[in-house]
């Protein structure tokens, strides 16, 4: 049984415009549509998934008004992978490819969809390119020849700039199993804890029902095509 994530599943950007994220990552990146649906439990809202090779995808939300919010860079974009964005947003998404002439590829393959690329630069840990998807998104694409050696990639200079102490980088190096009961019940409310944005007292009661409870509220387990056949 993992006792942590496995890869990532999906990432998902919201879109103004959903078909034209859909084009890009399609026709620009390569990426097959696999799925397009009404938000599950969302009123308006439109969900995509694009597949990755490995088995992971890549994911659009679509909201009624989203495209009358304002793009706002140094706040809700970086713009670039050496500016700010605001804490807790994606300041840039990097995906992967398998060789450096892989990556070279991607390059032109983006290119010649008129969209600009710089790079490759070579990080020493990877090699990348650079470039803009829609909505102002800072995307790049990365290969490594070998995974990444923390050894030599960790610098204890920067540890100390972080406020990280020799003693806590041997532990987030090597994170403890977890060897405690199962099922957990839910902790109770904590304003000091990470928490999602609902309205409080709805949160509250949501924190309160039984696991199988919200299982049973939320699931939506059939697809919105029916079987062929």
């Amino acid at each position: 049984m993992s006792q942590s994530p496995n890869g990532i599943h999906h990432l998902a950007f919201m879109a103004g415009d959903i078909k034209k994220h859909i084009a890009f990552f399609s026709d620009v990146m390569g990426c097959p549509l696999v799925a397009l649906f009404d938000m599950h439990g969302v009123p308006g809202g439109l969900h995509a998934f694009l597949r990755l090779e490995d088995h992971s995808y890549f994911s659009i939300v679509q909201l009624p008004a989203v495209d009358q919010i304002p793009i706002e860079l140094g706040k809700t974009h970086a713009g670039n992978g050496a500016l700010p964005s605001a804490p807790g947003t994606l300041q840039h998404l990097a995906f992967r490819v398998a060789t450096d002439a892989d990556l070279v590829a991607m390059r032109d393959r983006i290119r010649s969809h008129g969209v600009n690329v710089l790079g490759p630069i070579d990080h020493g840990m990877c090699r990348s390119i650079y470039f803009a998807g829609p909505d102002q998104m800072t995307l790049e694409v990365a290969t490594s020849h070998a995974a990444i050696d923390p050894d030599s990639w960790i610098d204890p200079s920067v540890l100390a700039k972080a406020g990280i102490s020799g003693e806590e980088a041997a532990r987030f190096r090597a994170p403890a199993a977890y060897a405690g009961p199962s099922p957990v019940p839910q902790p109770a409310y904590d304003p000091t804890k990470p928490h999602m944005a609902y309205p409080q007292e709805l949160y509250l009661q949501m924190l309160r029902a039984p696991d199988a409870a919200i299982t049973a509220a939320g699931s939506y387990p059939n697809p919105p095509v029916a079987p062929r056949g």
